[in-house]
């Protein structure tokens, strides 16, 4: 066994390493190793195990360079720069179990290769330059039960097979970025996490989401973000009541979300931003206790956001209702939610005062960032948390540093009074907008005390008075925008402030 993962080693594996015959269990993973390590490795002839992702690898590799591998069973070689050329009718000698492949040069064609391993429980292909269709005999060749295929962010074409439950023997599947259609497949109990987003799938989710079983689906995560999908929402969630994550953004949903959705007792990430919901804010969501993260923002919902919201919404950490048609005050109730790190209302009907309680919101005054980090469910760590936000005049979408960021966004509606002294305790924000209201005074004397904003617009309100000094006190300060009110008096000049 040689284990020398995670460190920062650099250049080629050295000569002498061709001595090792004897090797069984081989990890370089996660380093800074460089040239093609092949020439190397294929004296390692008793080879088990043999993992070198994550270097900076690089090479044509032939059928030659893994003639020697009979024995292995674990080939861990993404995120190098390798290119596999080998014979269409090629059938390596060894019978891998886990395959991970990503980043490499393997297309265009789909590796037929990949027929001959009978034993494959763990499979990522993922960015390997694929623009063919899956073939018929991948899904009639999957006899054991796959952990894990991952065929993401290729160029893969065509529909999948008609045929029912074409996932029923993994338990991971990971289809996204590609450009797949046809109607959504069925999926079996057994799967726990299915990601075909940024695809063309097309059709109604009745027929994906509402099969019958006497068995409840044991799926923990859902993404169908970015495809072509339509109509209503279904009301029957109730048959999958492990579902921790649902991601339907960017489809053509239309309506209300079902009262059904409120059963997922487990949820904890829903995003069903930019699509056409309608009608008033879910009451159904109010059982949804386990939220972290709700997105309903880029539709069309109407009326009061309801008060139950802070009240029982508790666990909720981003909260973004942009760009919809609510009106109403700003519920108080809003202030109780401890965990609250981005909350945007922008681009609605909003009036009425800006709470005077959102002091009260801790995770904003606390200066130490969260874990960017979420969850993991069922052994399979989920990338596909993130949250589309819009600060500093730009639309971004955040994703590995989402728990870093705070942000409140009140802008575009029709608030009035002036803003409240209370805000500026909040001294772990990084972005505050609230531009384009009907607010007036003066910006609190103490806006300084808010030490780690980096963006602060009020602009296109009818604020009155002076810049306060204690503006000068904000170092990290990179965009200031007090346009369009009715400002007086000198600039304060300051680190960040200069004339």
């Amino acid at each position: 066994m040689l284990d020398l993962s995670s460190n920062k080693i650099i250049g080629e594996l050295p000569q002498s390493f061709t001595k090792l015959s004897s090797l069984r269990f081989v990890d370089f993973s996660e380093n800074h190793l460089t040239g093609n390590p092949f020439k190397i490795l294929a004296s390692f002839t008793k080879l088990l195990y043999l993992a070198i992702d994550d270097n900076l690898f690089q090479g044509i590799v032939h059928e030659d360079d893994l003639a020697n591998f009979t024995t292995l069973q674990v080939l861990s070689a993404s995120s190098n720069n390798f290119t596999l050329k080998v014979n269409p009718s090629w059938k390596p000698k060894f019978q891998l179990s886990h395959l991970k492949m990503s980043s490499w040069k393997l297309g265009p064609s789909f590796p037929s290769w990949i027929q001959s391993q009978n034993d494959l429980q763990y499979l990522d292909l993922s960015k390997a330059g694929i623009s063919d269709s899956i073939p018929i005999w991948f899904w009639e060749t999957s006899y054991y039960h796959y952990e894990y295929l991952n065929l993401s962010h290729n160029h893969i074409h065509g529909k999948l097979p008609k045929e029912s439950k074409i996932f029923k023997f993994f338990g991971a599947v990971d289809l996204s970025s590609n450009n797949l259609h046809g109607n959504l497949p069925s999926v079996s109990e057994d799967v726990v996490w299915v990601d075909l987003s940024h695809n063309s799938f097309y059709g109604l989710l009745m027929d994906f989401l509402c099969q019958k079983s006497d068995i409840p689906k044991g799926l923990g995560i859902l993404n169908l973000a970015s495809n072509n999908l339509s109509g209503k929402i279904p009301n029957c969630w109730r048959m999958w009541p492990y579902l921790g994550e649902v991601n339907l953004e960017s489809n053509s949903f239309i309506g209300s979300l079902p009262a059904s959705m409120g059963s997922l007792s487990s949820l904890r990430f829903l995003r069903i931003r930019n699509n056409t919901l309608s009608g008033k804010f879910p009451v159904s969501l109010k059982e949804n206790k386990e939220l972290i993260l709700l997105d309903l923002g880029e539709n069309n919902l109407t009326g009061n956001i309801p008060r139950w919201v802070g009240e029982r919404l508790v666990n909720l950490k981003f909260l973004r209702l942009r760009s919809n048609n609510l009106s109403g005050n700003i519920p108080s109730g809003l202030c109780d939610m401890k965990f609250l790190q981005v909350l945007d209302l922008a681009l609605n009907n909003l009036s009425g005062t800006i709470p005077n309680c959102l002091n009260h919101l801790s995770a904003m005054i606390n200066k130490t960032s969260a874990s960017s980090s979420f969850h993991e469910y069922m052994g399979y760590a989920s990338d596909t948390i993130s949250m589309f936000l819009w600060v500093k005049g730009n639309d971004a979408e955040y994703n590995n540093i989402l728990g870093l960021v705070k942000n409140i966004d009140l802008s575009s509606n029709k608030l009035s009074g002036g803003i409240p002294m209370e805000i500026t305790n909040l001294s772990g924000l990084i972005y505050l907008n609230l531009s384009k209201n009907e607010l007036s005074g003066h910006i609190p004397q103490s806006i300084g005390n808010m030490e780690l904003l980096e963006s602060i617009d009020f602009s296109g309100n009818q604020l009155t008075g002076e810049i306060p000094q204690s503006i000068t006190n904000l170092n990290f300060l990179n965009k200031l925008d007090l346009s369009y009110n009715h400002l007086e008096g000198k600039i304060p000049t300051g680190t960040q402030c200069k004339a």
